[in-house]
């Protein structure tokens, strides 16, 4: 089926996915993680009821139990998981897709994702020998709760600072609306606030803050309020962007900086994770607070994977997404809590954003740019070839090539047909010249 993808499960709805289809993937994924209970929890979409509703009879046919948390993000189902001591648990959301997709993001206990290299082949492969099966003798039964006040103690956890600042926030019409707004009723911040209602057509821009044209009006919201901080979230909450007082976007990686460098404050010498596009600010910064730096493949599974195996505090992507250690067990990539974080590093500075921000733009990023090749691993592969003699050569994920004075990473796409590159140089007029060199290159 061609919307099980790398990750998680997407597609139009219903050309793709169906009702029939998600009481199917309830019962294979109940067979598969062999759960108790499971909770379940959706986004705005306006087919989102009718697929959570024929989820939960799949996961009660196969004679598991449902904990049904209604409107929620994505994050605040993972914290549910934890919390309640489920078995696993479904999100029914598409993330930032249009509003005509669909899907689900499946974990197992703890909040663990269940992705391509964890069961989610397996649950495809259930899917019609469960859909056909009969029902359990014995049914699983279905429950409510609201989970947002235990949520919101826990986001709060990653932070201590609660500076009197003005905020602008763009939830995007997406899901942190619904513990993003309580938040800043708890915190008492002035806010300007964008596209709180969740609503699943996205009328006012995608919810996707990671294309700077959907950072516009945050920007703007800024400049207007005289706000200190923007914010902008993705569609299901677990992904944050920034902007600082000037409405100029902070990079995600030179975040992932100033945040990581913030948790080793509390946790000191701790191990902080970076996927492996990030600027060489990040391992530089985190080491020099006392930190160990470590990088990691992109992709919330993995990196969630390696910060269990490795102990990591915190960990923080390209993309916006940023991971944190709530206990023992949960380790989760959270917007809101992102949000909190920050708020926490502008408390402690006490300088403007672009100020804090300001040392950590020494190197030039090309930011990540897509092509679309015939066969993007043979292409690697003879690029590997070519820099063979470079000082360092990474197959960690794609290729990553270090030089003295730039670097690159090119990788092939778990979501579109494209390869993906990303490059830095000490000098812009360096890394236009190598940017443009490989490119050519990639593209020939």
């Amino acid at each position: 089926m061609s919307i099980f993808k790398a990750y998680d499960i997407r597609g139009v709805v219903p050309d793709d996915l169906t009702p029939d289809l998600a009481h199917g993937i309830g019962r294979a994924t109940a067979r598969f993680l062999a759960a108790k209970t499971l909770v379940v929890g959706r986004d705005a979409r306006s087919h989102s009821p009718e697929l959570t509703a024929a989820l939960v009879r799949g996961i009660n046919d196969e004679g598991t139990d449902a904990i049904e948390l209604g409107l929620v993000s994505t994050p605040m189902l993972y914290h549910a998981v934890e919390k309640l001591g489920a078995d696993g648990g479904i999100m029914v959301t598409a993330s930032h897709n249009p509003g005509r997709y669909n899907g689900f993001k499946i974990c197992r206990e703890h909040a663990i994702p269940v992705g391509e290299a964890g069961g989610l082949k397996e649950i495809e492969a259930l899917v019609p020998e469960r859909a056909a099966a009969p029902v359990a003798a014995a049914r699983g039964s279905t429950r409510s709760e609201d989970v947002l006040d235990g949520y919101l103690e826990q986001v709060l956890g990653v932070g201590e600072g609660r500076p009197a600042l003005r905020v602008a926030v763009d939830c995007g019409n997406g899901m942190a609306g619904v513990s993003v707004g309580p938040l800043l009723d708890r915190l008492g911040l002035e806010a300007e606030r964008l596209y709180f209602e969740p609503d699943g057509t996205f009328p006012n821009h995608e919810a996707d803050p990671l294309k700077v044209e959907n950072l516009a009006d945050v920007a703007a919201a800024v400049k207007r309020s005289g706000a200190d901080l923007g914010v902008a979230f993705d569609g299901d909450g677990d992904r944050a962007v920034f902007v600082d007082e000037t409405g100029t976007p902070i990079p995600s990686d030179l975040a992932t900086a100033l945040i990581g460098c913030h948790q080793l404050r509390t946790h000191p010498g701790a191990r902080i994770l970076f996927d492996l596009r990030s600027s060489r600010v990040v391992a530089e910064e985190i080491e020099a607070a006392g930190g160990v730096a470590e990088i990691c493949r992109v992709g919330h599974s993995f990196i969630k994977a390696q910060m269990r195996e490795v102990g990591a505090q915190f960990a923080g992507e390209l993309s916006g997404h940023f991971y944190f250690r709530f206990g023992d067990n949960l380790m989760a990539d959270d917007g809101t809590a992102a949000f909190v974080a920050m708020l926490d590093v502008l408390a402690a500075a006490g300088r403007p954003a672009s100020e804090v921000v300001a040392p950590l733009r020494r190197y030039a990023p090309s930011g990540e740019i897509n092509s679309r090749v015939d066969d993007p691993t043979a292409l690697i592969e003879s690029l590997a070839q070519e820099h063979a003699g470079a000082p360092e050569v990474s197959d960690l994920d794609g290729l990553l090539v270090r030089y003295g004075d730039w670097w690159f990473n090119l990788r092939v796409s778990n979501t579109e047909p494209v390869v993906r590159l990303n490059l830095e140089a000490d000098t812009a007029e360096r890394m236009a010249q190598e940017r443009d060199r490989l490119l050519a290159r990639i593209r020939s």
